[in-house]
């Protein structure tokens, strides 16, 4: 298992919209969570209001459903990601293209799992779609770049520096064969694992298409 803590990438500009996401998701989810603590049926109510549930998503659920996370685990996992790897993403990309960059990723993540699992009544959260449209996109750029891991080999554990096209390539590797043994699984309470692939490729291909598109 590889777990990254940081990299050698220097960043260019400040990350104004990545430090935005970040601090737009840990405000909804603490929002959320003194919901729970005060009153567990309200935060469930909150979730299936805003979560994206495949049966019946609407354009605001698509949306919502990024900012939205599960648990503790969930979001820490996810803003740590970002927090790696965002900052260079927008800083090739620029603010505003990053900004649209982002929430296209997520939009077309979530369309995938919704194609997967149309029937699903079970609201899918979090910024993982976005986030991996973040880190296909990276890998395109950045494929040389040294990423600092943390490795857990059975009991041992070690840190050393590889390329980021090794982490995230085994990153998507992972998705692809969890995603591929959940087929025809009952995955309610599950990981999204079509939301990461669909957030990764769609990362992948918008590459040349972002660095096509100029805005001031």
């Amino acid at each position: 298992m590889l777990f990254p803590y940081k990299d050698d990438n220097p960043r260019i500009l400040i990350p104004y919209v990545t430090y935005f996401l970040i601090g737009i998701n840990l405000f909804i989810f603490l929002f959320q969570f003194s919901m729970g603590m005060n009153d567990p049926e309200a935060e469930a109510i909150f979730v299936y209001t805003y979560g994206l549930i495949p049966s019946q998503f609407s354009i605001l659920t698509m949306f919502s459903s990024m900012f939205i996370h599960g648990g503790i685990s969930h979001i820490i996992g996810n803003m740590w990601f970002l927090w790696i790897f965002g900052d260079n993403v927008e800083s090739v990309l620029g603010h505003i293209k990053y900004a649209i960059f982002y929430l296209l990723c997520g939009t077309i993540a979530a369309i995938t799992q919704i194609l997967i699992n149309p029937d699903s009544q079970i609201p899918m959260v979090g910024a993982s779609g976005a986030i991996a449209g973040v880190l296909g996109l990276y890998m395109m750029r950045f494929p040389n770049a040294r990423v600092h891991v943390f490795a857990f080999i059975i009991i041992f554990f070690t840190t050393f520096r590889v390329p980021a096209i090794v982490v995230l390539g085994f990153w998507f590797f992972n998705q692809l064969t969890n995603g591929m043994g959940a087929l025809g699984l009952d995955t309610t309470g599950g990981v999204a694992w079509f939301a990461h692939i669909g957030g990764f490729i769609t990362g992948i291909m918008l590459n040349q298409v972002f660095k096509n598109i100029k805005i001031i």
